[in-house]
């Protein structure tokens, strides 16, 4: 079960199925050896109630990429996903039914990040207005060549969507330059999302201010800490599919500030399972 302590921030990382590259692609002169990049959601206990950021993979991919154009993505990337691995079945194993999750947020529209949707029909969804515009007509091999299924997309997704650009805009301690600006989501500070642009249109992270200290939760900012860590990036095949190339490295220059600064933990989704999966949560 999760302890839930009252006023106190934490964030748990569930693992949701994987996929698999060869480590060039994520990161150049990695080599050609295939690479297990697990697929993470947040859950975040917050003031206001549990957060989700992400969902993972979910069943409803293999069956909505079983037909048509939409056959290609797990062809180009393998997905390995058992029943057992669905998120909403790992809260259910700690107690925490669909119903219990205010806010879900999503950091970009790729299938990986939201092919657990439709298993939180009442939650708030949260994402950014340019990246759901960029989505939102996608059709067919337009679609996959953004990474994004619409099958995945609940029916009443329009009317469930709230932009993070209608948020407050606060501004960041001086600890953590050199992000400056967020938008303070849910209204008390804990969970403040800022843009980390390149890798898709919209794309999102988020600093959340947990009991330990702060963390950012980095998405696919960069696809392995050496990326951030020693400025390498992935391979130059993967901006065919990737939104844009200057910010992207712009970006992971700011994530090299950060972590020189020791000021912040940074968690990317599809790092390897060396990374530590609790921050700030009781056993």
């Amino acid at each position: 079960m999760i302890n839930e302590q009252t006023n106190a921030v934490h964030v748990r990382a569930f693992r949701v199925g994987h996929c698999t590259h060869p480590a060039c692609m994520v990161l150049k002169g990695a080599g050609l050896r295939s690479l297990c990049f697990p697929s993470r959601a947040y859950l975040i206990h917050t003031r206001v109630g549990w957060v989700l950021w992400d969902t993972g993979y979910a069943s409803h991919f293999h069956d909505a990429t079983v037909h048509g154009v939409y056959r290609l993505y797990p062809w180009v990337t393998p997905v390995t996903f058992e029943p057992k691995d669905a998120l909403v079945a790992q809260l259910r194993a700690h107690g925490l039914a669909p119903r219990d999750i205010h806010t879900l947020v999503l950091s970009h529209f790729h299938a990986d990040h939201v092919a657990g949707l439709r298993d939180f029909p009442q939650a708030r969804l949260v994402c950014s207005a340019e990246g759901w515009n960029a989505v939102r007509g996608l059709r067919g091999l337009g679609a996959v060549r953004r990474g994004f299924v619409p099958g995945l997309l609940p029916p009443d997704i329009e009317a469930r969507l709230h932009f993070v650009e209608a948020c407050p805009n606060v501004q960041l301690p001086a600890a953590l330059h050199p992000f400056a600006q967020a938008r303070d989501v849910l209204g008390t500070g804990d969970l403040l999302v800022v843009d980390l642009p390149g890798h898709a249109p919209g794309h999102l992270g988020a600093f959340v201010a947990a009991d330990t200290g702060w963390v950012l939760l980095a998405s696919d900012a960069a696809w392995m800490p050496e990326g951030y860590q020693q400025l390498r990036g992935p391979s130059e095949l993967t901006f065919a599919v990737q939104h844009h190339r200057s910010a992207y490295y712009q970006t992971l220059r700011q994530l090299n500030t950060l972590h020189q600064s020791g000021q912040a933990a940074i968690w990317l989704t599809h790092e390897s399972d060396a990374q530590p999966d609790l921050l700030g949560a009781a056993p």
